[in-house]
């Protein structure tokens, strides 16, 4: 595959048929989308950790979604690519299917990008998936550790007992069932992700849920050490915060010194 190869979600199964892993990474503004394109990752997820990362919320649970319409237009903007996913908001599709439809419709005709994201896999949400795959929008699932549901399951692993593993195994079949493209699987054991990835014809992508899943996705603010606290499963690729604050310092000293400009 080039660079120059436009990305669609039939290529990204068609990649889990041919044992591609699947690079994904989030971006919240233009600046950053267009970096991460122009690198070659393969799928730019406007996640809602960005009401943390970009906002300043201690959740994700904040953001609206007319703020995530705002950022996501801004990525798609910087992107030539990359298949460009982004997340339905708390409360912006659980009410009701015609929400759901609504929300998701927005994203697509007011931004650009090609699919959404929901979180869960109960029956609700599976029609709801369906509904909308129907229609032509097409959804990206997300089962284990789902930040939205952060006050009833907290930000531990989870599919640790044999309740809960089956619990989300039947979640993400029926996720797939319903027609979503691909599965995110966070922060669960890594033999439960072998399992679903084994089970299903449609890529899981893995945060946190070991090596097995058809690819990978993290908070890019994580990798490159933009964040004050980061989760147990990140690796931090680069410390700009220690860069920006440096450079920050740097500049600040030149001009209280009347260095700067020469």
């Amino acid at each position: 595959m080039t660079k120059s190869m436009v990305i669609t979600t039939a290529q990204v199964i068609k990649w889990k048929q041919q044992q591609r892993k699947i690079v994904t990474l989030t971006a919240w503004d233009y600046a950053i989308a267009r970096i991460l394109d122009e690198a070659g990752v393969d799928i730019i997820l406007v996640g809602d950790s960005l009401a943390m990362v970009a906002l300043g919320h201690q959740t994700t649970l904040p953001i609206t979604l007319d703020e995530m319409i705002h950022h996501a237009a801004a990525v798609k903007r910087g992107v030539k690519r990359a298949l460009v996913v982004c997340d339905l908001p708390f409360l912006s599709y659980q009410e009701s299917i015609s929400q759901a439809i609504h929300s998701a419709g927005r994203l697509l005709k007011e931004t650009g990008v090609q699919a959404v994201k929901v979180e869960g896999g109960y029956p609700m949400i599976a029609e709801t998936v369906a509904r909308l795959t129907a229609i032509g929008i097409p959804v990206m699932g997300h089962v284990g550790l789902t930040p939205q549901s952060v006050h009833q399951l907290g930000y531990k692993q989870q599919g640790k007992t044999e309740a809960q593993a089956d619990k989300i195994i039947n979640e993400a079949i029926a996720l797939y069932q319903a027609g979503a493209f691909a599965i995110v699987l966070e922060h669960i054991p890594k033999d439960l992700a072998a399992t679903i990835t084994e089970k299903l014809p449609i890529p899981t992508i893995g945060i946190g849920a070991g090596s097995h899943c058809d690819g990978q996705v993290l908070v890019t603010a994580d990798i490159l050490g933009l964040s004050e606290q980061q989760p147990p499963f990140v690796k931090m690729y680069a410390n700009l915060r220690q860069v920006i604050t440096q450079a920050t310092e740097d500049f600040a000293t030149e001009v209280r010194q009347g260095q700067f400009p020469a």
